[in-house]
């Protein structure tokens, strides 16, 4: 049960870590990816960070704890709506409006990071993919292009957003991805029986470490397969 004014854990380690780690790589690749040049080896490795960032988020959100999952979070256009109507309670972690920028930033920011595998400079830099058919690495070169802008727009309505709850709603959206924690009013709009915490023991955090580790390895052996000479970044 909470009480009035109590702290729900509703962010575990990993998804926070995962958060912060997206964000730390998505403005290093967007940085070194405009200074050029020598640069652009720090762009690819941070593209193939991302990669495997994206892929762990995509598979903790099966496998991780409560607010991580997908079927806690993702529903359908009703219930959405539903939600910009005042028509349901307050929920935990994201709520149904939410959940489509998360779906959305995943998905647009998952295409970047696999169109990048394909992608060329034609001058110095590419994929380790790349070699593999020269007329889709030159169509995916041109999606992972146009695609930075749709990055740009989407990730700038989530920032709006963000600051919106914090101005306007006055709830502290990014507190609470730094420490995990909800900070819970008991009021009659919260269910009767509580809001339960989210698992966030060191055997979950094991887990996600091993399952991360196992994706990067997973991405480095990628960086392998093109012939030798093909492609570098180390």
């Amino acid at each position: 049960m909470t009480t009035p004014h109590s702290k729900v854990r509703v962010w575990d380690l990993p998804t926070r870590v995962f958060h912060w780690a997206l964000v730390a790589c998505i403005i290093g690749a967007y940085v070194t990816v405009k200074l050029g040049g020598l640069w652009m080896d720090w762009h690819t490795r941070f593209g193939l960070a991302v990669l495997a960032l994206i892929i762990f988020r995509l598979i903790w959100g099966v496998v991780g704890p409560r607010y991580a999952r997908f079927s806690q979070f993702v529903r359908g256009p009703r219930t959405v709506l539903a939600y910009l109507r005042g028509r349901l309670s307050p929920v935990a972690g994201h709520n149904p409006l939410g959940a489509f920028s998360v779906i959305a930033l995943l998905l647009i920011i998952g295409t970047q990071a696999g169109s990048g595998l394909f992608a060329n400079d034609d001058v110095m830099t590419s994929g380790p993919l790349a070699y593999l058919d020269n007329a889709w690495s030159s169509r995916l070169t041109w999606l992972h292009n146009i695609n930075e802008w749709i990055i740009i727009a989407v990730v700038a309505l989530h920032v709006c957003a963000i600051l919106w709850y914090r101005i306007v709603l006055k709830k502290n959206l990014v507190r609470a991805m730094v420490l995990g924690d909800m900070q819970i009013d008991a009021t009659s709009d919260w269910p009767a029986d509580g809001i339960k915490h989210a698992q966030d023991n060191w055997g979950v955090r094991l887990a996600a470490l091993l399952l991360f580790a196992a994706i990067c390895a997973a991405v480095w052996w990628l960086t392998t397969l093109a012939p030798t000479g093909d492609y570098s970044f180390m």
